[in-house]
């Protein structure tokens, strides 16, 4: 069985030998696992794992077959039975607040990342059962200037993305804080704003066959590196420029998710809403939220037509790409998941009336909804 995850801030790419017949959707409220018999078939939800628990952020590791989980506020938790059991995973990370996982290949070698609010970086070679602290992110010049708009004001580390031939050479993205890279596994890391872009990081993106091309999705807009990481270039989205983000506008303000077809990079996809997260309530429509693409590696953007856009937020993107086609899945602050086969222009709805799929808070902008139980 192929299985893959959507949520917010997890891995957010997969690539198999056949079409995804398991989901698992991070929600406010556990995990929800969907299956279907085929490609094409409709999906059925099979049930629910780790209820009460905020899913922020959740891996798949296929060769293993373990599924990790990040959760808001009960830190990582791990299935090494297709999610059919679960075990607490954080011996070694001092937060129990969970943002984002990813996990890359270093020969035999599986290093699965964590990073966490207060903003840390841990690393795990055996998959979750004991993490190690990478303390040198927090040595950057701008570590005191790290916030975040609301709560106890802790930034958070958002993404992590990997160079696609070194895996000792990865990114970071701090929300807010900024953009990272380290080239010796997390040892040691130096910042990434030269280009004066505005360090709201929330996804960060390499080309599987161009390294030195890097893509940033921020609370500001999208920005393109040609040299990796080095300079920056601010990538036009349409019906944007201008925007102050607190009124309605038709275009993505606020893009998050951001992913790309491997065998051909210049197809590239971003989502987001029309504002920031205070006036989603405020604004007519909510968060207004769409998808763009671009068959031009994102110099120029289109929105697809085919979205049901409506007042719920993309929280999550993710890429399933087998042989001969992919998968698009987006998930929303309205707890619906959409997919699109045809690169955007058609979608259909997998399930609706989940609990949020939302990092943090964010749904509480577009949706009335309380969490049973604390998570």
């Amino acid at each position: 069985m192929a299985t893959i995850t959507i949520s917010p801030n997890g891995r957010n790419f997969y690539e198999q030998d056949s079409a995804a017949t398991e989901l698992l959707v991070g929600t406010a409220d556990g995990i929800v696992v969907l299956t279907r018999s085929g490609p094409g078939e409709e999906w059925q939800e099979k049930r629910r794992e780790l209820r009460g628990n905020h899913i922020e952020s959740l891996v798949v590791e296929p060769t293993r077959g373990a599924i990790l989980a990040g959760t808001g506020k009960s830190g990582v938790w791990a299935s090494d039975d297709g999610g059919q059991t679960w075990e607490r995973r954080s011996d070694g990370i001092a937060s129990e607040r969970i943002f984002a996982l990813n996990y890359v290949q270093a020969g035999d070698e599986l290093r699965l990342y964590a990073g966490t609010e207060p903003a840390e970086l841990y690393v795990s070679t055996d998959l979750g059962r004991h993490w190690r602290h990478l303390p040198a992110l927090r040595d950057v010049p701008s570590v005191s200037e790290w916030t975040f708009p609301g709560g106890d004001h802790l930034a958070h580390v958002k993404t992590i993305a990997f160079h696609p031939q070194d895996p000792n050479t990865i990114y970071v993205g701090v929300e807010v804080g900024g953009a990272f890279k380290s080239t010796d596994a997390g040892e040691t890391w130096r910042e990434l704003n030269g280009g004066g872009f505005y360090v709201d990081v929330h996804r960060l993106m390499v080309a599987p066959g161009r390294p030195n091309d890097v893509f940033m999705s921020t609370g500001r807009g999208i920005y393109h590196s040609v040299d990796a990481g080095e300079g920056w270039e601010k990538l036009p989205l349409p019906g944007v420029e201008g925007h102050d983000g607190r009124s309605a506008s038709d275009g993505i303000y606020y893009p998050d998710g951001l992913v790309m077809l491997p065998q051909r990079p210049e197809v590239m996809f971003t989502a987001g809403a029309n504002a920031a997260p205070p006036y989603w309530g405020k604004s007519p429509g909510g968060a207004h939220a769409r998808v763009a693409r671009s068959r031009d590696g994102g110099r120029s953007w289109e929105y697809v037509s085919g979205y049901p856009s409506g007042r719920a937020n993309i929280e999550a993107v993710t890429m399933n790409v087998f042989p001969g086609g992919y998968g698009l899945y987006v998930g929303t602050t309205d707890g619906e998941v959409f997919m699109s086969e045809d690169e955007g222009d058609h979608w259909t709805p997998i399930i609706t009336s989940l609990a949020p799929i939302s990092k943090g808070l964010h749904y509480r902008g577009v949706r009335d909804w309380q969490p049973a139980v604390a998570s």
